[in-house]
């Protein structure tokens, strides 16, 4: 039992990153950073979700969903901070889970964070399909319907080319992976503020009233466990909607929209000064992002009664200028949509490769897979892995029931790394902290609160098919990674050394 929770320390694994075939390029700045965090954060969330929650969740306090979401994540980009300017390798919380808890629980979180990235990537290069096919419909790169959809056609042809032109860009280098970052990221924030801007005189004050609507039963066929959410079904509540209890559901839903900030962490071993920046570039794209969400429920549920919202409306956005006569407006947003789901496929990618990377040279995958390219510096065996497999869910599977879990993984990645901060405070309080959590252990206790709560309010359906996926992860840790880490194969190597007596 002690070789499940045997721990890696941090002189360790920060030693390992010189190893000259496992070492990552350092080009990345304060700058890169930001534009990173807040170029993954800025996707299907703003763009499709923000409509479709406010429909059926929680109505114009759709805006108090983004604020107690982005409260969650700002409590655990703060135990994010401190970790990452302290144990600055890639790897993110599978990374730090390995200093704190051991090897099991680096593995389980490691294997969630694969869950979280790769269908996240792939949900979103589905997105993008969908606004492609929006803004190229009647011109010559028109997609047929066959090639334009995995549920109604052959293939989603779209998405399996924008997994595959990621794929190569990240082999090439992490500072084009940030060039092209930089460039999309203008775009998209113009394309924000244009709405921002534009949308604020066609409010309608009487759109926001009631701000909470009045709690209603939930429509008829989602009272099943699969379809309500957990806390309802454990406490045996029927499911309703609107509401306080619609506006927390909400919140849960929303998250989706601010998965991607810790990708940052994710990064830490190609930064420059990670110590300094790291910290820096989380909170300052947490803090710019959450502002704009607001900013944007409010102006598009002030245009459009939230109950004329169509909840299987896929740009929620651009439908609510339509309806005030901004039809160019509406165009914009579809083309900013577009381009902007091209960068969110691309660093969710770049996520899992850094993450798959640190599990590779650790042991627990194939060491092979953790080879670092001669000229370009960057993982490209695992990278390449992993486009291929985005390219193949993207392209023929319908990811309508798994979206909500990328928002599971990603609250319990949150709820580990909040638990491992304090743990580490004690285990190693000789480590140099440039960052330190303020009130730690409240800052960590209220996160954990948060986001366990955010997690009981998804549906049990998603709790199931979250709970079979880290089934097959422990099925493979202790076929393949429990006897091929580098940990385990020390201690094989010690009792080899060891004389008999």
């Amino acid at each position: 039992m002690s070789s499940l929770f045997r721990t890696k320390s941090v002189e360790q694994s920060i030693a390992e990153t010189e190893e000259p075939e496992h070492r990552l390029k350092k080009n990345l700045g304060l700058l890169d950073l930001v534009i990173f965090g807040v170029g993954v954060i800025i996707g299907a969330g703003i763009f499709v979700v923000t409509g479709t929650v406010a429909k059926t969740n929680a109505g114009p306090a759709i805006t108090i969903s983004f604020v107690i979401a982005g409260l969650a994540c700002a409590l655990a980009a703060l135990c994010y901070a401190e970790f990452a300017s302290t144990v600055p390798v890639a790897g993110s919380a599978y990374t730090f889970s390995y200093a704190t808890f051991g090897e099991l629980i680096a593995w389980i979180i490691g294997w969630d964070l694969v869950l979280e990235f790769t269908i996240g990537s792939a949900a979103l290069a589905t997105s993008f399909s969908g606004y492609f096919q929006e803004v190229f419909e009647g011109t010559f790169l028109e997609v047929p319907s066959s090639l334009g959809s995995a549920a109604e056609g052959v293939v989603d042809l779209p998405a399996v080319v924008i997994s595959l032109l990621m794929m190569t860009v990240l082999i090439v280098g992490i500072k084009l992976s940030s060039r092209i970052n930089q460039v999309v990221v203008a775009i998209k924030l113009l394309v924000v503020g244009a709405v921002i801007v534009f949308g604020i005189s066609h409010i309608d004050t009487d759109n926001y009233s009631p701000f909470i609507p009045e709690s209603r039963p939930a429509p008829e066929g989602s009272g099943g466990f699969m379809d309500q959410t957990l806390i309802s079904w454990m406490l045996g509540i029927d499911p309703a909607v609107y509401g306080i209890a619609g506006v927390i559901a909400g919140a849960s839903i929303v998250f989706f929209a601010f998965i991607g900030f810790d990708i940052v962490a994710t990064t830490a071993e190609e930064t420059l000064n990670p110590q300094r920046d790291v910290p820096r570039g989380i909170l300052i794209s947490l803090v710019v992002v959450t502002v704009l969400y607001m900013a944007v429920s409010l102006v598009v549920t002030g245009m459009q009664k939230y109950s004329d919202i169509d909840e299987n409306d896929a740009a929620p956005l651009a439908t609510a200028f339509d309806a005030v006569g901004m039809e160019w407006m509406g165009r914009l947003i579809a083309i900013g949509a577009c381009i902007g789901l091209i960068v969110v496929v691309m660093i969710l990618m770049l996520g899992q490769t850094r993450v798959g990377f640190a599990m590779a040279r650790d042991g627990l995958l194939p060491r092979g897979l953790a080879k670092v390219h001669p000229k370009f510096g960057t993982p490209y065996i695992f990278t390449a892995i992993t486009g291929v497999a985005v390219a193949v869910i993207s392209g023929f599977v319908d990811l309508a029931t798994l979206v909500n879990l990328v928002s599971i993984g990603t609250l319990f990645a949150f709820v580990l790394v909040s638990v491992g901060v304090v743990v580490l405070r004690r285990k190693r309080p000789d480590l140099p902290r440039s960052f330190r959590t303020p009130a730690v252990t409240l800052v960590a206790g209220l996160s954990v609160l948060l986001c366990v709560y955010l997690m009981l309010n998804l549906t049990g359906g998603t709790w199931v098919r979250f709970l079979v996926w880290m089934a097959i992860g422990l099925v493979v840790y202790f076929t393949y990674g429990r006897t091929h880490s580098r940990l385990a194969r020390a201690e094989q190597a010690e009792r080899a050394e060891t004389p008999r007596v």
